[in-house]
């Protein structure tokens, strides 16, 4: 007996002083919900039988049928309703007999989690009335036949995100009676684009083909000068993807009363995102070793993650930035809120927010990594969701910033956003959630300053154009790149960016002005620097060219520093030093080629093939420090992909994936990965060794399921070589 008791008191959930009912925020939880609920004393002789009974109900849930097809879910690889609100769908009904609305009185009910309530939105009583109200839940009758009856449900366009139960009552003199709890009716319920009561609707039909239902997209990388794109499969449509993406809220503790919402929505996961400070999806690490688990460099898409995530509710290891921004853009993708991957290029990581990033130089002109502590990445992926801010004034609802990758805490935890474009743009960074940090990413100044013997800092250079100096995405319908820096920022230099950032300093974005410190630059030459394309494995030249504008002759001591860097522009090891004297002639330009040669970078190449560069010269005249520095990124090989036999839904095909290795070594333990959402699952094969100059070939076959233009996408991963891609669009042929 005692053993009952203590069973029964561990399944009652600690009830505390401030709630009369424990937390609501599991949309797996559900309750029991009684078959017959009796008002009082039932007679001798009540026979259920006697009055109407729901035989079946048939959902119209199949892809080719009316509600999937109207409410762009017929995508969705799941055999259950997917509606999205705000918009009609049609159940139809069978009774034991014919529906006599003048004796017979039955409504729906759709319950969500273990404790449905109506004021919140997760007990919600259905009457069939004779209208339907746009936005507003009802149901009405459109169709009767013998013992059928078929409704068109309207859902509220601010209705809760998610699984909900459905039930028939039907009202005896009795009691009310239910229909058993069955599966097969749960009906899924997510934003809507395509309603204009909706917080996420988008007007434009491209674009919402684009960042909705669009499941494969493109990541820009490399740098500025020299940016490279690769595919990413977000697969949004899969398998299982979209209960994990509903699992996220539970484990974030969303209060399912919240999950209509979607800046709610977006504030959570970007913390659930990473795996800092509550165990979430993905680990990050930026150290060059991933023994324990996959390089971030060799994931092709978001499925393995968020799969591997389901199943263990433990990290997957391990992610860098645009892992962490593939994974949300699935996430909120799946739920229905369009969102786009933003690539911000020399994207400042600034430790204190004061707009300023500052690189200490010592004596001779180096930059002391001691002393320095903020970071250029040489990109930094986030990403955009489009929803209107009725917390924020009017006209900064639209693109919104949110960023999964754990760079700084915010309320105490690691996740950004969402922090209005619009905001960003004018320097209005009061307005939540991060804008103050998201400004600093785009619009910060470098300092180079030399600290002198007692102390005083002395400001030798200051490079305003550099952070930020390109925001892209990809273009909508298409694989191009599409520049939206005007989005983020005025034009360099023109008045209304002037104004944005005094708004953004009046608002509480620290910095400091110029006039605080002695600052008097060398304004009559210039120095500037170039590197030349360069293939992995091979030599390559940087020019060093100074423009002296004046009518002296003057002589410059020049100090170039080659780093091997992460993207995140933390140095891992100078490679390179060199330093001459350069004499600079009266109103002349001069150059200086300095080669680079494999021998020097290849031991200690870090996976993206990364360098930056810092050039400081002194003028010995004046005594004035010229510095510039730039980050340089080498060729990497890339996978051949080719497909043989008939490209037929539901036929057998073969991918064949190509390899040959450029580099004067043998490549080891060699992984290559291969996906193509719609066509096949991700495959793993691991090879042992590929001798320099050989070339690996690969076929896999498989049977693609849907028609239409697809995409595989493959990549290669062993320490010595990284970030190796290929891709391959296919037509799908219906069968």
């Amino acid at each position: 007996m005692s053993e009952t008791t203590s069973t029964n008191e561990e399944k009652k959930l600690p009830l505390n002083g401030r709630r009369a009912i424990p937390p609501n925020n599991s949309n797996d939880e559900e309750n029991e919900v009684p078959e017959m609920e009796a008002f009082g004393l039932i007679p001798r002789g009540f026979n259920p039988r006697d009055y109407l009974r729901v035989e079946d109900i048939y959902m119209f849930k199949e892809p080719h049928e009316i509600n999937k097809q109207e409410h762009h879910t017929d995508k969705y690889y799941n055999p259950k309703l997917i509606v999205r609100r705000g918009q009609a769908f049609q159940i139809q009904i069978y009774f034991n007999r014919p529906y006599k609305p003048e004796t017979d009185q039955f409504w729906l009910e759709y319950l969500m989690g273990r404790y449905p309530q109506q004021n919140k939105g997760t007990y919600i009583p259905i009457p069939v009335g004779n209208v339907l109200k746009p936005g507003q839940w009802g149901a009405k009758i459109i169709h009767r036949e013998n013992n059928s009856i078929r409704l068109s449900i309207m859902s509220s366009t601010t209705c809760i995100i998610g699984k909900f139960r459905l039930y028939v009552a039907v009202l005896t003199p009795f009691g009310i009676l239910r229909t058993r709890r069955n599966s097969a009716t749960d009906t899924y319920i997510l934003f809507n684009p395509w309603c204009q009561l909706d917080a996420v609707y988008l007007d434009d039909e491209k674009e919402r083909e684009e960042y909705v239902l669009n499941d494969v997209g493109i990541v820009f990388h490399g740098n500025v000068e020299d940016i490279k794109s690769r595919s990413w499969s977000y697969g949004q449509f899969e398998e299982n993807i979209l209960d994990a993406c509903l699992f996220l809220m539970d484990k974030a503790e969303l209060e399912l009363s919240g999950r209509g919402n979607p800046i709610k929505i977006c504030r959570v996961a970007s913390a659930v995102i990473n795996s800092r400070d509550d165990n979430g999806v993905i680990a990050g690490s930026w150290n060059n070793i991933y023994d324990s688990g996959v390089a971030p460099s060799a994931w092709t898409g978001s499925v393995d993650i968020l799969l591997e995530y389901y199943s263990s509710k433990q990290p997957v290891r391990y992610g860098q930035c645009w892992v962490f921004a593939g994974v949300f853009n699935t996430f909120l993708r799946c739920l229905g809120i369009p969102a786009r991957l933003i690539t911000n290029y020399s994207s400042a990581h600034d430790n204190n927010a004061n707009l300023r990033l500052d690189f200490f130089l010592d004596d001779e002109g180096k930059v002391d990594t001691r002393l320095t502590k903020d970071s250029v990445w040489n990109y930094h992926c986030w990403n955009e969701a489009w929803m209107t801010r009725p917390d924020l004034p009017v006209g900064f609802g639209g693109w919104q910033v949110v960023d999964g990758t754990p760079q700084e805490t915010s309320d105490g935890m690691y996740r950004c956003g969402p922090a209005s474009v619009q905001a960003i743009k004018h320097g209005h960074v009061c307005f939540q959630f991060d804008a103050p940090f998201v400004y600093a990413e785009v619009n910060s100044d470098i300092f180079y300053t030399k600290m002198e013997k007692n102390g005083t800092q002395v400001i030798e250079s200051i490079d305003t154009t550099h952070v930020g100096q390109l925001i892209v995405t990809k273009e909508v319908g298409g694989d191009g790149m599409m520049d939206i820096t005007e989005e983020y920022k005025f034009r360099e230099g023109s008045d209304e960016e002037r104004l944005a950032l005094e708004t953004a300093v009046m608002y509480g974005v620290k910095k400091q002005s110029i006039q605080d410190t002695t600052y008097q630059p060398q304004t009559d030459v210039e120095m500037d620097f170039q590197a030349q394309k360069a293939v992995l494995g091979n030599d390559f030249k940087v020019t060093i060219t100074f423009r002296n504008k004046s009518r002296n002759s003057y002589t410059a001591t020049t100090y170039l520093s080659g780093n091997i860097v992460f993207y995140t522009g933390v140095t891992k090891s100078e490679f390179k030093k060199h330093s001459f004297s350069a004499k600079l002639e009266p109103s002349s330009s001069s150059s200086f080629d300095i080669v680079i040669k494999s021998s020097e970078y290849m031991s200690d190449l870090l996976e993206q093939a990364s360098f930056h560069f810092f050039v400081t010269a002194r003028i010995n005249e004046t005594g004035k420090i010229l510095a510039v520095q730039k980050a340089t990124i080498l060729e990497i090989p890339t996978l051949r992909i080719k497909t043989k036999g008939e490209l037929v839904a539901g036929k057998e095909m073969s991918v064949i994936v190509e390899f040959t290795n450029p580099l004067k070594q043998t490549l080891e333990n060699v992984t290559l990965r291969l996906e193509g959402p719609g066509v096949l699952r991700t495959i793993k094969k691991q090879f042992g060794r590929i001798p320099m100059n050989s070339t690996l070939t690969w076929e896999v076959k498989c049977i693609p399921m849907r028609p239409g233009l697809r995409k595989l996408i493959a990549s290669l991963n062993c320490d010595a070589l990284r970030h190796v891609y290929g891709e391959l669009n296919v037509q799908i042929q219906k069968p």
